[in-house]
């Protein structure tokens, strides 16, 4: 849990702990984009129906795709903490020198 405290401390990273809430954050806007563009992409089907399937089908996997790169990206943010926490204790372990 994150305390006010750790604000001040920098032996514990604050990152970690608030990743999934900007995660949650970043598949909320995705699949915000992503219906803006199935409204959008029905909208363009009364004009050119090709057309409008086209961007139905990109809108959906432009929603797969941020939300599987999203997930990436935390997972990436988290393992480079991670091996930064690895590092720490080999350090404090005496392994390096």
């Amino acid at each position: 849990m994150l305390d006010f405290q750790d604000l001040f401390q920098w032996d514990r990273f604050i990152t970690p702990t608030i990743i999934k809430t900007f995660y949650w954050l970043v598949i909320g806007l995705v699949v915000l984009f992503g219906l803006s563009g199935i409204f959008s992409a029905l909208a363009a089907m009364a004009i050119s129906p090709f057309g409008g399937f086209i961007l139905l089908l990109s809108s959906i996997a432009g929603v797969v795709v941020g939300v599987v790169f999203s997930r990436i990206a935390a997972e990436f943010i988290l393992i480079v903490f991670r091996i930064n926490e690895h590092l720490g204790a080999i350090r404090d372990q005496g392994g390096m020198r």
